[in-house]
């Protein structure tokens, strides 16, 4: 196999670890015209005196259409949100499979032109990156609805929040894609994780509204806080789900709160654990995740992603689910900026 990855920096190093692990014999190839990133472990600490490209033995080039003259097997999109969907574009039409890590854009344009040449191929050659379809509490949490553990679904409210200076304490968190505009940053589309896992335990969208925008101290130009307010159904009835996205609570919270008619579910994606409460057997539950890995995640998505490349699977998400939990995170921003409800049948 021979692998070309555009963009190195924590996330790019990450896929690029995992792919060595698991596929030692690949070539590599890397697009790296600025160089400036340096060797990250996989705590993402810097490691002295060492260069991506001695570190991980691989060919640097210095665009993207001289590494793709080089006919990769498969290409890793792990730079800036803004460039994702060209990138995606060129390598799809050198005949790649690609691996765009998420959001697929920062905006909707480009986004019917690629699911349109993908369709031209006649082939999914498109797998996006959401490691959390892999997460076992998440895995377990949607077992627990599929058998109506809480009965009917009544709400549900998902908190995202942790601050953004200490995401990446080797750089400059005013330089990362995350904060600027200009690269696709911003949290609706960069923690985008959460409208893809509350579809997939939910079902479809019906409509939404958003209050939030850029309003911390922080030297960014992009909103840091949103709450959104998203219309699921459930049992021919609104099922309420609150979306809370933040960067800057500390100390950091992950969880998700599940209200049922019989009880609940709550989830800690920190502490790693599920508690289920149930009225009508007057029981509490605790599910605990012990030899929890988070690189496991990226394990489970990098096989999942070789073994659509091989053809004996289908890609965890693909083009279509990519867009879809997108369009969500833009109609978020639009109802923000807008200040009105926002109907899935409008996008």
């Amino acid at each position: 196999m021979k692998a070309l990855f555009v963009g190195l920096g924590s996330i790019g190093q990450r896929h690029l670890r995992n792919l060595i692990k698991l596929r030692p014999e690949a070539e590599i190839l890397a697009v790296r015209s600025k160089r400036i990133s340096p060797v990250l472990s996989q705590t993402n600490e810097v490691i002295e005196g060492e260069s991506i490209k001695e570190f991980y033995k691989i060919k640097e080039y210095q665009s993207l259409s001289v590494a793709l003259e080089n006919k990769p097997d498969v290409v890793f999109i792990t730079n800036p949100s803004s460039l994702h969907i060209e990138t995606a574009k060129e390598s799809v039409k050198a005949g790649c499979f690609v691996f765009i890590e998420k959001p697929l854009s920062h905006q909707w344009q480009g986004v019917e032109e690629i699911i349109h040449l993908e369709k031209q191929i006649g082939q999914k050659r498109i797998a996006v990156g959401y490691q959390f379809r892999f997460h076992p509490a998440l895995k377990f949490i949607k077992a627990l609805l599929a058998e109506k553990k809480i009965g009917n679904l009544i709400s549900s409210r998902i908190v995202n929040g942790e601050y953004m200076p200490n995401w990446h304490p080797y750089e400059d968190y005013r330089l990362s894609y995350a904060a600027r505009n200009d690269l696709g940053g911003g949290a609706l589309v960069t923690q985008i994780h959460d409208f893809d896992y509350a579809m997939w335990l939910f079902g479809k969208p019906y409509e939404l509204f958003a209050i939030g925008g850029q309003l911390s101290n922080l030297s960014i130009d992009v909103e840091d806080s949103v709450q959104i307010q998203i219309k699921f159904s459930s049992n021919a009835k609104p099922l309420p789900v609150s979306i809370s996205l933040d960067y800057l609570q500390w100390p950091p919270e992950k969880s998700i709160t599940i209200i049922g008619d019989k009880g609940s579910i709550k989830c800690d994606l920190i502490k790693m654990e599920v508690i289920i409460n149930n009225r009508i057997e007057n029981t509490v539950e605790k599910k605990l995740f012990p030899n929890f890995n988070r690189n496991n995640l990226f394990i489970d998505e990098m096989n999942n992603f070789l073994s659509f490349v091989e053809g004996s699977q289908e890609p965890s998400i693909d083009l279509k689910s990519a867009s879809e939990s997108l369009r969500i995170a833009l109609a978020a921003k639009e109802s923000m900026i807008r200040g009105k409800v926002k109907k899935f049948d409008e996008i």
